[in-house]
């Protein structure tokens, strides 16, 4: 008989209050793979299951800087290397002109980066979550807040985690198979 393989356990609370307070209290009590889901935003919920600082700035840089060098270089290469023209006698590295294009791809290369690198760092797209297996799951989108966390915890034990959310009172405790 082959085993269930767990994603995690999943409490169903009433109000946004009681998953403020409780992914407060997951957090206080030592999980740290813990995710939280409401129908609304809640202020102070992304704190409290543990969203911080994200590398997406740094990537959003080095793509800018990769359109900045880049048209830079094209248009050096163009003008200098691959097919000089003496116009007006200015000189083949005539810089000033080539600030337009840089910017350009500067800002492309950059809003370029900004979406690939949300779209891999968010794991999406996500067709699938194992949550779905939950058949009250339905229930997140209609007024129901749920709190889950996770196996790959390293707090994790089915039977702990399960005693401790159903010590924060939720409507229900429930398993997420893969």
């Amino acid at each position: 008989m082959p085993t269930k393989r767990i994603y995690g356990l999943v409490a169903e609370f009433e109000s946004p209050g009681q998953l403020l307070e409780a992914a407060n209290r997951a957090r206080e009590a030592g999980y740290r793979s813990i995710d939280a889901f409401s129908p609304m935003p809640i202020e102070g919920l992304a704190e409290a299951v543990g969203f911080g600082n994200t590398r997406l700035p740094l990537v959003v840089l080095f793509g800018g800087m990769f359109g900045a060098a880049g048209g830079f270089f094209l248009q050096w290469y163009a003008n200098v290397l691959s097919f000089p023209l003496n116009v007006d006698g200015k000189p083949f590295n005539s810089w000033p002109a080539f600030i337009p294009i840089t910017f350009e791809l500067t800002i492309l290369c950059a809003a370029l980066a900004a979406t690939i690198g949300m779209l891999a760092m968010n794991g999406l797209p996500t067709p699938y979550h194992p949550l779905f297996n939950v058949p009250r799951f339905v229930m997140a989108t209609r007024g129901r807040f749920f709190l889950c966390i996770k196996a790959r915890d390293k707090k994790f034990d089915i039977g702990s985690a399960r005693q401790f959310l159903e010590s924060l009172k939720p409507f229900g405790v429930y398993e997420a198979e893969v």
